[in-house]
Formats: structure tokens, sequence, C-alpha cells
């Protein structure tokens, strides 16, 4: 049931109280419901059926009767599918940016020049690998194949609907496999969205399936279901132990793509001006939630005020405010609950000594509603500090100072997370040797262009496995050895 009037020009109404199983809407056959709240002003979207794990277990029924087909189609039949995914979506791309803005606060600016754009890369670069992929090669007398692995269960989460759907979705399908996606209940309109293209876009039947539904009822059935052969969570690390938990008794494999903490280290000869003003910008893009968020500053002591003056400087050119306003850069928070974390970390940080450069708790001036959190900047944070150990998913950034690079190291590594982390300085050979002592999976230096063919996951407690290009790929298939003649 779609509550916002201006949904009706952007979603089929039907799609909300089913899901998509065997290639058609089939109607939800319990009555539980789950509300979208517009974060901008607290206000009902829409209403979408929540499944069961009777449903669960019917789609991935769907997914395993389809996939002997799928997986033994050519590689360059299912690129050509997923081509025509592609086309699709390009043409369906205002359309997906109006429904992420709304469903989970992105600036309509952000939704148009990132959370769609780049999540068709995931796309085009699925096929372009899976057509050029070696699945079969030779090694003398042996012979080695790379197969799908199955039936896949897809979690997704709310902060990069679209964009995490489809770095999963895509590498499956080019690889072969067939799917069932359980996107975040929170933020599910995309999702219904992009099935609705995987229809028109004519895949088969029961090789790719959606079903919403909450993570104790939906998400622990695809977990600990026999029938599927490999789960993939992007979520917190509290629901990425649960699923592999679940996923032992079966054996089955689990790629995790989990928290994260990452620290930004200013060696002593960066351009501090530059430097620090795309490191605000970083750390608060899509009001830092974002698992990758460069959310620890590290800087040398005696540099520690001009990077507080500069930080406060950039955030204060920020437009924060009303998503659909083309001029805002920061939206709302994308929920209640992440709202009230963000809110209790900041209350942490003040409490625990951190000094307050900008922002600080409630919403930002002017609004009354909305999940508006004030961009806030703390400095003199230590190590033992909540805010510099605990992913807070929010703008809000931690200045640590350090005394040598041999300490600056230390403290980048001082975290439970390894997902991401950046180096900045002139000298590329002291910025190269930094970076290969930073224990995370992807380390950019001085703020390089995003590559989505570069693979991406965690060390430590980020999570298990790689998503984009090759790796991601990769991740789908198994490998067998054929010996002999």
């Amino acid at each position: 049931m779609l509550l916002d009037p201006a949904l009706h020009a952007l979603l089929d109404p039907q799609t909300t109280t089913g899901f998509y199983l065997e290639g058609r809407w089939v109607p939800a056959a319990g009555p539980e419901r789950v509300r979208v709240i517009n974060p901008a002003d607290e206000t009902p979207l829409a209403e979408v059926a929540l499944g069961s794990a009777a449903e669960a277990d019917q789609a991935v029924q769907a997914a395993r009767a389809a996939f002997a087909d799928w997986s033994g189609l050519a590689p360059a039949v299912r690129a050509g599918l997923l081509e025509r995914l592609q086309g699709l979506l390009e043409q369906r791309a205002e359309t997906f940016a109006q429904v992420i803005s709304r469903e989970m606060g992105a600036p309509i600016a952000a939704a148009r020049a990132l959370q769609v754009p780049l999540a068709l890369e995931h796309v085009r670069v699925a096929r372009e690998v899976a057509s050029a992929y070696a699945f079969e090669r030779s090694e003398g007398a042996l012979r080695i194949r790379r197969e799908a692995i199955g039936v896949c269960a897809l979690i997704t989460p709310w902060n990069w609907p679209l964009y995490q759907i489809t770095a999963k979705v895509a590498p499956a399908l080019a690889a072969g496999c067939t799917v069932v996606l359980k996107p975040s209940e929170l933020a599910p309109l995309s999702a219904l969205l992009f099935a609705q293209a995987v229809h028109d876009a004519g895949i088969p039947a029961g090789v790719f399936n959606l079903i919403n539904g909450d993570g104790p009822t939906v998400g622990a059935a695809l977990a600990e279901h026999p029938d599927v052969d490999m789960i993939s969570i992007t979520g917190s690390n509290r629901a990425g132990v649960l699923v592999a938990q679940a996923a032992a008794r079966s054996v089955k494999r689990v790629t995790q793509e989990l928290g994260g903490k990452s620290p930004n280290l200013l060696l002593p000869d960066a351009d501090f001006e530059v430097a620090v003003a795309k490191g605000v910008l970083a750390a608060f893009r899509n009001s830092g939630q974002s698992c990758s968020a460069p959310t620890r500053m590290l800087v040398p002591r005696e540099r520690l005020a001009e990077v507080e003056r500069l930080a406060a400087a950039t955030v204060a050119t920020l437009g924060v405010g009303d998503p659909q306003a083309p001029e805002t850069q920061l939206g709302p928070l994308a929920n209640a609950a992440q709202f009230a974390r963000v809110q209790e970390m900041i209350a942490s940080g003040l409490e625990q000594g951190a000094k307050l450069v900008c922002g600080g708790p409630g919403r930002i001036e002017g609004y009354t509603a909305g999940f508006y959190a004030r961009p806030t900047v703390f400095s003199a944070v230590t190590s033992t500090m909540r805010i510099a150990q605990e992913e807070i998913f929010g703008p809000v950034l931690c200045l640590l100072p350090y005394d040598s690079v041999e300490e600056a190291i230390a403290i980048a590594n001082d975290s439970l997370y390894g997902l991401s982390a950046h180096v900045q300085g002139r000298d590329p050979a002291q910025v190269a040797a930094v970076a290969a002592r930073i224990r995370a999976g992807q380390v950019h230096l001085n703020y390089p262009a995003w590559n989505p063919l570069a693979p991406f996951g965690g060390y430590k407690r980020s999570g298990n496995g790689r998503e984009y290009g090759v790796h991601g790929l990769e991740e789908y298939l198994e490998t067998k050895a054929i010996l002999g003649h």
C-alpha cells in the first residue's frame, strides 16, 4: 500500500503487497506489514508486506528449480540479459533516485550522482568481467573449472539500497547462480523497482526472487536453509554473526561486509588545506552512513588546531536539510533508530572528554521533525574513547593527534575493524610504505577516484570475502579439478 501520493507515479502498488517469486508478483500469505517512514519528515511512505519462513522456502525452491538451466547458459547469454537489465535501470534512473531519496533520505543530487550511477556500474562490471572470464582452463594434464556455487541468499542494507543490491545480484547472476534477495525492510522500495526491472529485462523465472522480511524471520530462514549454497550479507556485525551462526549448520559459504572505523592518516607533509576539506566530505558522504567512511582523521599534534579550523570551516559550507532540495548536500539520517544511535554516541564523546569543535547533540536548526543530526567534529580524541572505537554511522568526525608516524600507524590499526583506510602525503614512497602497514582491505592514497574493479571487503571484524570486479565474481564460484582423460 502506498501512503505518500508522490509515490503513485513511481511505484506499482501491487509490488508492496507481495513478493517477486518464480517470475511473477505473488501476494503475501500473511497479514504482517511494515511501515516505510520518510526520514525527512517522519511521515509514512508505504506499507510493505513482510514474509514468513514458509515464503522464504518458496523463494529458495524457485531458485533451486531454475539453477540448472541458468548455470548451463553460456556466460555471453547471461551477460546479454544483464546488459538489457542495465539499459532498463538507466532508463528508470530518475525514478530510482526519487524513491531512494524518499525512503532513506539521500539528497536528490546525491541520489542522481552517486546512489544510482554507481549501482549501475556494478551491473556493467559484472557482465564485462563474466564475458572475459576463463571459467575453464588447463594446467598441463589438469583442467580447472570454475562453476556457479548454486542458490545464493543475498541480504542487503538500507544505506546504499540499490548499490548494495547490484553489487551482489549482478555478479551472482553473471556467475550462473540463482538468487533470493532480502532487502532491508527499512528501505525496501528501490528493491521493488529493481525486481520489476529484472522481470522486464526477461531474466527467466526463478533466477531472481525477492522476499521482504525482517532478520529474525526471513533472514534466519535463508541463513539456515539447507538448499541455500551461499549467503552474502552487508550489515551490522551483530547481524553478520547471527547469519554466520545459522549458516554453519549447513556448512554453506558465508561472505560478510560488516562494520568499519576507517582511519584517514594525514602525514606531516600532506597538503592540509586540501586533505582536511576532502576528508570531511568523505567522512560525511551519505550523512556518514557508509561502512567505509573515514571517520578517524589522524593528524600531527602540532597541526591539530589548524585541522580543527579547517574542518569547522568545511562543515560550515555544507548545505544540510531537505533531501528534495537540489542544493542539499547532507540530508537526514535514514531512520529513527540510527538518529538515536548517533545522539547516543555524540553524548558519549562529550562525557568522555572529547573537544567539541562544531555540531553536537540534537537536530539541525530549523527542524522539529525529521532525523537531521548536526554535522559534528570532535578533537583531542583518544583511542580509548567509544567514538574512536565504535562505528557511529552518522556525520561525526573524530580528530586523533599523533606524535610520530609510527604512532599514527599504531593508532590506525588500533581497531576491531579493517575495512578501509586513507593516507595523505606528498612523498609517494612514504605514502605507499604507510599504506602497506595498515591492516585494511582497501587503502586510498590521496583521494583517488572510485574504482568498481577494486576488490572491496575487510580484515578483522569487518567481514569475510570480497565484492566488486573479478574478486566479486569469484565469490560466487566453486573450483573443480578434473584429472585424467
